[in-house]
């Protein structure tokens, strides 16, 4: 198997990851009320709502800007405000948005670039890392979070989601 062939195998993979990712965080955003997307347990929590503002951020930050080339216009702190600035519809467009134009960028990369090394996030500590090292940490952190929306999501539902294979009952 060529280099390319492995290149273009593992960028297909991590864009796959991203929108399953997507489609469950998308199934518990969409069975949650505007107060819920919004609520918090205290000020040292985020709500789902803060999630997807942080991840649609982070995608821009480290995708369209850091592999795509797009000017970098994000305010981490505004993602975690405690005041709500959009609505619950307007974040889950956003994240959407913003998880499907991430997907093409990475679709996009020719196997040359994933050795690249960038910067994306100057102020950050993750400083340096290769096209494919950032790709790989954006989707994990895309899975981290979509874990922390399931569990709040049944927390406040109070009922299992079934967002893989349904267990017997």
């Amino acid at each position: 198997m060529s280099d390319a062939a492995v290149s273009k195998g593992v960028v297909t993979f991590a864009a796959k990851q991203m929108r399953k990712t997507e489609r469950d965080i998308l199934r518990c955003v969409d069975q949650l009320s505007e107060e819920q997307v919004w609520a918090r347990g205290g000020e040292w929590e985020n709500s789902v709502g803060n999630l997807l503002l942080h991840l649609e951020g982070n995608m821009r930050q480290w995708i369209l800007h850091g592999i795509g080339g797009k000017p970098d216009v994000r305010e981490r702190d505004a993602e975690f405000a405690l005041a709500v600035t959009v609505s619950a519809a307007e974040a889950r467009a956003k994240f959407s948005t913003t998880v499907e134009e991430s997907c093409k960028v990475i679709e996009a990369v020719a196997p040359e670039r994933l050795l690249e090394v960038i910067d994306p996030q100057p102020g950050g500590t993750w400083r340096h890392p290769t096209v494919l090292e950032a790709i790989l940490l954006v989707e994990g952190h895309v899975r981290q979070h979509m874990g922390q929306i399931v569990v709040l999501a049944k927390q406040m539902l109070a009922k299992d989601l079934d967002l893989s294979m349904p267990r017997k009952r």
